[in-house]
């Protein structure tokens, strides 16, 4: 449970500040001033996440959530790609390639699995 919680992100960076595989995150919006992301702590396939502008005033309708920097998905084709893995036990098992027209992928997202045997 506690690895699924975006809660974890912003504990990462103050972990490993400027780690090449982390992105800045933080439980405060305050501390970005250009684009970011808010991402609700509990929310699954892009539910819940916004991209916020500068100067853009977030309202997070009393759900908690973390800021994250903001990194584009690379797009092909005119569709926003994304690569999640999974680890099991510690060892890589597999990944799973979303891609869409929307910025933030979503459970109605095109999805390839890939098991690693």
């Amino acid at each position: 449970m506690v690895l699924s919680t975006k809660a974890i992100l912003p504990i990462l960076w103050e972990m490993f500040p400027d780690h090449p595989n982390l992105l800045p995150a933080s439980f405060r919006r305050s501390d970005f001033s250009g684009r970011c992301v808010a991402k609700p702590f509990h929310g699954r396939e892009g539910a819940g996440i916004r991209i916020l502008d500068r100067g853009d005033q977030d309202k997070t309708d009393g759900e908690p959530c973390i800021w994250q920097g903001f990194a584009p998905l690379p797009k092909f084709d005119s569709r926003h790609a994304l690569i999640g893995s999974w680890i099991i036990c510690g060892e890589p098992a597999g990944i799973g390639v979303r891609d869409d027209l929307s910025p933030v992928t979503g459970n109605m997202s095109l999805f390839v699995p890939h098991y690693f045997a």
